[in-house]
């Protein structure tokens, strides 16, 4: 059995591509193939008639080799892929070799999940990790801000976030790289407008930056975004630039020299208040050692004038006499101790040289 010039036309209108849309069920690959079999069933109009069995054949390999092409799909390490049937979600599957329903009915959209990127504001850096602020290109409509001493400050920060949800992030949000810089600027203009520069400059910007994150989580939250903030981290805080900038360079510095001569007198104090204290309780452990043997000492005079007391009472004379032998004893036992000379040195006896006094 041929295809004949009469039914070319119903297989024209049916099969053309043209009258296939390009986000159907029928993928663009199959759409392509039946273009081919219109084109070679016009040909068959020229007298060069085609088996039918050839083109069903061929339809069938074809169609064989579409479904399977179009079943299987990978996904990377770092990234999570959104499947829709028909345009709407079915479920989200990992990295690895995934199989989803041929022929487009469904669609993937691979989404990196695994990978903190990273948004400059303020300026737009050059080198390969697209935060260095050298040779980087200044953005002043993003980076200057009014303070809350109305003065002006030029602000420059990053804003690393991660997506933690594809679905949301994908549906969620259209433009979802200008909304991110839109609340992450109106999140920091109003940080920033609620402080005095000097704050801003030097002891408010931890406080910022953990505020920062804060608030455009919950923002990000409330829009059902899919995007998870790891941090945001001030960069450059510098006045306008002319002579209100040396002066706060000249104010930074005196700062700088203070908190310097600061931690020089913590580190003197933190030498010597211990070396001092040490010295102390090195005197008063001596002053208390040298009490104690004092007072010892006086104890066991007084206990010993008490028992010679008691002796004394019993036989006065002749203890009184004994402590006087031994007293005597005690001065003329040192020879050298002792010379006896009158006055005119007429009665000189040598003691030393005859040995003593008996």
């Amino acid at each position: 059995m041929l295809f004949t010039y009469g039914n070319a036309d119903v297989i024209k209108r049916f099969f053309m591509a043209q009258s296939i849309p390009r986000e159907g069920i029928i993928s663009n690959t199959l759409a392509s193939f039946f273009s081919i079999c219109y084109y070679f069933l016009m040909e068959s109009r020229k007298g060069f008639p085609i088996p039918t069995k050839l083109v069903v054949a061929a339809i069938v390999c074809v169609l064989l080799i579409a479904i399977a092409a179009t079943s299987f799909f990978s996904v990377d390490q770092t990234e999570s892929a959104v499947v829709l049937r028909f345009g709407e979600y079915v479920r989200t599957v990992g990295p690895g070799l995934q199989t989803k329903l041929p022929l487009g009915i469904e669609r993937s959209y691979k989404v990196e999940t695994a990978v903190v990127k990273t948004l400059t504001f303020g300026y737009r850096a050059t080198d390969t990790t697209g935060t260095a602020l050298t040779g980087a290109f200044i953005n002043p409509n993003e980076s200057m801000m009014l303070t809350g001493d109305l003065n002006i400050v030029d602000v420059e920060w990053i804003v690393q976030y991660r997506i933690n949800d594809p679905r949301k992030y994908l549906f969620s949000i259209q433009d979802k790289e200008t909304t991110i810089r839109d609340i992450s600027q109106s999140v920091m203009n109003q940080l920033v407008g609620d402080l005095p520069i000097l704050a801003i400059m030097t002891s408010e910007r931890t406080n910022i930056e953990h505020d920062a994150a804060l608030a455009m989580q919950e923002i990000f939250d409330g829009y059902d975004s899919g995007i998870e903030i790891v941090a945001v981290k001030l960069q450059n805080i510098m006045p306008p630039e002319g002579e209100v900038q040396d002066a706060f360079e000249d104010v930074n510095k005196a700062i700088q020299d203070m908190n310097s001569l600061i931690n020089e007198g913590k580190q003197y104090y933190n030498q010597e208040i211990p070396a001092a204290q040490g010295e102390a309780d090195k005197i008063v452990s001596e002053a208390r050692g040298y009490a104690a043997e004092r007072v010892n000492m006086a104890k066991g005079d007084t206990a010993r004038f008490e028992a010679m007391r008691k002796e004394y009472e019993l036989d006065s004379e002749t203890t009184a006499r004994r402590l006087y032998i031994e007293t005597m004893e005690d001065v003329l036992s040192d020879e050298s101790s002792i010379t006896l000379v009158d006055k005119s040195l007429d009665g000189y006896i040598p003691l030393q040289i005859i040995g003593g006094v008996k």
